[in-house]
């Protein structure tokens, strides 16, 4: 078993997973959405073997599968993936390592610098940029002459750039939650040292103020705690599953992690 680590682009071919196509020959995608596709192929292919999914189950178009073939991932997962609920003892170690993560009405102040991700995007270049505009940010925060806002209006991609990138005080539900985690439960405050990610694009983020918001005690957050415990072990055993079935097969003209044992670590 191979695995090829090339990444697939409108003009470099199909991309396989056992023989099963996962771009047309002039589709045009990035490299995360390729890995994406894949990941979920593997999965179908899975349910398929285990006899959870009928064998005329069509291949997927354009990176969408049937309804059937959804319904039988989640079966396979909900069998493979079976977990034990975290310990008390674990939770409450989790608590206290991250208990700023559980306080109520936190705050903060912030100004951001948006690299959005289109469907047409170099991805690579759009990360350069991003960076550059990182070190810049960095190199100069504080400065009088206010580059972080010069640098919104010139580049972002969000409306606040005509503000100077300003988006207000926000709580954690204002944001997407992957925004929401880089900034919440933290003590930065200025230019933050590393991008942030979200669905939108790639952010240069400044932390203006904040507002610390009220401590929890445990017994208050505990459910919370239980189910972040849950969550993370969830994402780390799927993705020890997906090396494995990587490992178990035949990938071409996209860059997986693979794995050839079940004990991966």
């Amino acid at each position: 078993m191979t695995t090829d680590t090339a990444a697939v682009t409108a003009t470099a071919g199909i991309a396989r997973v056992n023989g099963v196509a996962l771009n047309a020959p002039q589709e045009s995608l990035t490299p995360e959405e390729l890995r994406q596709r894949a990941c979920t192929e593997l999965l179908r292919q899975a349910a398929l073997h285990a006899g959870l999914l009928d064998a005329a189950d069509p291949a997927p178009t354009d990176g969408v599968i049937s309804e059937a073939a959804s319904d039988a991932i989640d079966s396979w997962l909900a069998r493979e993936l079976q977990q034990p609920a975290p310990s008390d003892e674990a939770c409450r170690r989790h608590y206290a390592a991250h208990s700023a993560r559980y306080r109520t009405g936190e705050r903060v102040r912030v100004r951001h610098v948006l690299f959005a991700v289109t469907p047409a995007m170099d991805v690579v270049a759009l990360r350069k940029r991003a960076e550059a505009c990182l070190l810049d940010m960095r190199c100069h925060d504080g400065s009088p002459s206010d580059g972080f806002a010069r640098a919104a209006r010139e580049l972002s991609n969000c409306p606040s750039g005509g503000h100077g990138g300003e988006l207000g005080w926000l709580s954690a539900g204002d944001c997407a939650p992957e925004f929401a985690r880089e900034l919440f439960g933290h003590v930065e405050v200025g230019v933050l040292p590393r991008l942030v990610h979200s669905r939108f694009g790639l952010h240069v983020v400044e932390v203006l103020e904040r507002e610390a918001g009220a401590a929890q005690p445990f017994e208050a957050v505990q459910g919370a705690v239980r189910m972040a415990l849950s969550q993370q072990a969830y994402v780390t055993a799927l993705r020890q599953c997906l090396q494995v079935l990587a490992g178990n097969a035949i990938v071409e003209g996209v860059a997986l992690d693979a794995a050839d044992s079940p004990l991966v670590q």
